[in-house]
């Protein structure tokens, strides 16, 4: 047997079943795809390389089981093989944090890398200059990472509320040897870091209302509550963060905070920050910038 009819297969099945993707994949087919590669131990972006390849009994075996776990349980795949990829980078996840899909790890390349586009593009100078940087609601630390290798001079400091998800952010930042420069805090927003102030501030927050909340479907429901609710219209942990990021700040420093579809709700209830909206290849106003001098 090939993996090309097994991805057939398991597409058929995921849509039969009325799966939803949100978690690093965004349909049945990439859904597919990914848990084939990954039960054959190869990078997703290997997948055409071997799509014509023979698989073994045994192997297939595997492949079958993990598709039906998939649809029996609606986890979300990525607790079904312990992976994710952000950025091409593979990370360590399972229950104890939510699956990590931020559009921050494409903004840490498009925007902050010194070599955009055009010249508006770019939000700092040099990304060489950055000596400190805070993840706020780190949760598998993947995005202290992704901002460890973006500005290597930087010291990060990942904060979380949850020690569950820290405990895997840590597995995370070992398995990039990168204990030297990440430091895992936990606590409540800036609670742990006293009056420290940092170049950049990034933060995929919980930003999900009450609505969606109860909305949420049954692969979400399978992750940490804590990690979506965001009270009522979602803002709740938003506003603290507007609210104290000042305080933390170099005075050239700013924060890059990821809303969801928030953005009428939160330019409503702070109409006197102008914040800059950015968009990536998926994605359209969910992710703002604001410089300190404007907090």
């Amino acid at each position: 047997m090939r993996p090309e009819p097994i991805v057939r297969y398991a597409v058929s099945r995921f849509i039969e079943a009325g799966l939803v993707f949100a978690h690093g994949t965004t349909d049945p087919v990439a859904e597919a795809a990914f848990l084939v590669c990954e039960t054959l131990h190869l990078h997703p972006d290997q997948f055409e390389l071997f799509a014509t390849a023979r698989v073994t009994a045994a192997e297939a075996k595997k492949i079958l089981d993990v598709i039906g776990r998939r649809i029996t349980t609606r986890k979300p795949a990525a607790y079904l093989v312990n992976k994710i990829y952000m950025r091409g980078l593979p990370f360590y996840v399972d229950e104890r944090t939510i699956v990590p899909r931020s559009f921050i790890g494409e903004l840490l390349d498009s925007h902050f890398s010194g070599q955009g586009d055009d010249d508006d593009s770019s939000l700092i100078d040099d990304p060489l200059g950055i000596e400190s940087v805070l993840d706020l609601c780190t949760g598998s630390g993947c995005l202290a990472i992704l901002a460890a290798r973006a500005f290597p001079n930087a010291a990060i400091d990942a904060v979380d509320l949850s020690g569950d998800a820290l405990d895997v952010a840590a597995r995370n930042v070992a398995d990039y040897a990168l204990a030297d420069r990440v430091t895992l805090h936990r606590g409540d927003l800036f609670q742990p870091l006293g009056d420290k102030r940092y170049d950049l501030i990034i933060s995929n927050p919980p930003y999900v209302d009450a609505r969606g909340m109860a909305e949420l479907p049954r692969e979400c429901r399978a992750e940490p509550k804590l990690a979506f609710d965001g009270g009522a219209d979602g803002l709740d942990v938003i506003r603290r963060i507007l609210q104290e990021t000042g305080r933390h700040l170099t005075p050239e420093g700013g924060l890059l905070c990821e809303i969801g579809r928030g953005r009428d709700m939160l330019e409503a209830a702070f109409p006197q920050l102008p914040l800059l909206w950015l968009d990536t290849e998926e994605s359209a106003g969910e992710v703002f910038w604001i410089g300190a001098a404007d907090l």
